[in-house]
């Protein structure tokens, strides 16, 4: 998020192409967006970069991802007094003082639920949009690659994360931390495999990324009871099998 404080800023974005951010106004840009910034004039500005919002009135976020859209032009926010007293509060103690990371942590809390719970839901549902497009775009890169990968590290590095960033995203959006979620989709697709369709027991080992069959099938005994061979003969019989999801 950029606020403007004194000054105009000339801001070249995907959301906001050509855009003059002038004193009193702020935007949000998502992660990895591109950017472009040029000064028009002495500027001052507050920037806040975060990963993860902070978890203050949750139940009032949700909604506002809920109902976020695409709207047809971005517009800047404007501060209101309750923020820009905030504003300048932080500026005056950046300048001041030497940073203690538990306040500034307490100050963003601050920052999150005067922008969550002071401004209209509308402006809000479009402001935070790029976030609820980022989350999307997230969700997708998992989903379409989760199967080919052997670790969480490998995961991350694929998608361009650090690993920290990579399992606070994953827990935030999924409930459980990657590692189990990726053991429990694996366990699912191995079980479908085995008893709907004709795939080649080699086959399946490699395609989940086993390096053994004598792998593969420790890893069904563990999570069904029983040999890949054995489970799809009881498939063939009519019984449904099944495991307790971790």
């Amino acid at each position: 998020m950029i606020f403007m404080l004194k000054g105009e800023l000339l801001i070249n974005s995907e959301e906001y192409p050509g855009t003059t951010l002038r004193n009193g106004q702020f935007v949000l840009q998502a992660i990895g967006s591109k950017l472009e910034l040029l000064a028009l004039t002495n500027v001052e500005y507050l920037v806040y970069w975060f990963n993860e919002l902070p978890q203050i009135c949750e139940p009032r976020y949700n909604k506002i991802l809920e109902v976020s859209e695409a709207p047809l032009t971005y517009t800047p926010l404007v501060t209101i007094p309750r923020l820009s007293n905030y504003l300048n509060d932080m500026c005056d103690y950046l300048k001041e003082q030497i940073p203690c990371g538990q306040f500034i942590e307490l100050k963003c809390q601050e920052l999150v639920y005067i922008l969550t719970c002071y401004y209209p839901l509308p402006q809000l549902s479009i402001f935070f949009y790029p976030i609820s497009r980022y989350t999307e775009s997230f969700h997708y890169f998992v989903m379409q690659n989760y199967d080919r990968v052997k670790n969480v590290e490998e995961f991350a590095h694929l998608g361009g994360y650090t690993t920290t960033t990579f399992r606070r995203l994953f827990k935030n959006m999924y409930g459980e931390p990657v590692y189990e979620w990726i053991l429990n989709k694996k366990r699912d697709g191995i079980l479908n495999d085995l008893q709907h369709t004709k795939q080649k027991i080699t086959e399946i080992s490699q395609r989940y990324g086993f390096d053994s069959l004598s792998h593969f099938a420790h890893f069904c005994k563990a999570s069904f009871g029983d040999s890949p061979r054995a489970l799809r003969t009881k498939a063939a019989k009519g019984e449904v099998i099944q495991y307790n999801r971790e």
